[in-house]
Parts: structure tokens; sequence; C-alpha cells
């Protein structure tokens, strides 16, 4: 006789301990680029015919202080979150901090066909905006028959 008792929801049980070791281990990640739990900004990368494009979430950081360089084949995003200034009567004890402050860096490889000639930035509502544009002969042609 086992010594497990289950009751008479063995699926709940089950759907239970899925929970815990999810609790315990964390989720799995949904794409090898977003295995890294811990890097800011999160990004969003794409590609259209002509440009790789890419969209870095980063809320309230003063765009000028964000320092985008493209060099040797990669993309490097760098800078610094301040974190709030609290007035000194506050006397707020924090029981969490889940927002990210102080300095960061990513940096992301680039295909080989990415142009660093070609790079248009923007911000707006918190949103970094990086277009790379593509060597004109990595672009697919027509080829015609003779």
């Amino acid at each position: 006789m086992s010594g497990f008792y289950f009751g008479n929801d063995l699926f709940g049980e089950l759907d239970r301990l899925q929970r815990q070791m999810s609790a315990l281990f964390g989720t799995l990640p949904s794409s090898i680029r977003s295995s890294r739990t811990d890097a800011f900004p999160p990004l969003n990368i794409g590609s259209t015919d002509d440009s790789i494009n890419i969209v870095a979430f980063a809320p309230g950081i003063d765009p000028a202080a964000l320092d985008v360089t493209v060099d040797k084949g990669t993309l490097t995003i760098a800078g610094e979150r301040k974190a709030p200034e609290l007035s000194a009567a506050s006397e707020t004890r924090s029981y969490a901090k889940e927002r990210f402050f102080g300095k960061f860096r990513r940096v992301v490889e680039l295909p080989q066909n990415a142009d660093p000639d070609k790079v248009v930035a923007g911000y707006s509502n918190g949103c970094l905006t990086i277009q790379i544009g593509k060597r004109e002969a990595s672009k697919p042609r027509s080829i015609t028959i003779q």
C-alpha cells in the first residue's frame, strides 16, 4: 500500500504541484533571447526586406541620457535609470522593489547584412525605436532569364 494520499482530486493536486514547481524554478522563457529575466531594457527585434527594427522598452529614462552605438556588428544600448527622489519627511518603508534602477548596458549582435551607416533612432512614450538599414547587396532582386 502506498504512503501517498491524493484525496479525490488527482488533477487538482497535479495542478498545485505544477504551481509550486513554477514558483520554485520560475517559468521557462518564451524564446532564447528572453532567457535572461534580468536584462534591461527588454527588446523586441524584427526585420523587413529593407531594415532591422529594434524596440527597447525604457520608460522613465531621459532620451538624452541614452547612448546608442553600432560597432563591429553589434548594437549597444547603454544608460542609467535614476531612482525617484523621495522627500526626507517620507516615512514609507519598502516591502518590495520590482523596478530596476541604476546603470544598464544591452548588446545585440546584428546580422551580417546590417548597414551601420543607415541607423535611425527615436524615443517616444518610453520606447526607444532603432531602425538599421540592410545593405543593398543583401536585398532580394529579380533575375531575368535569357
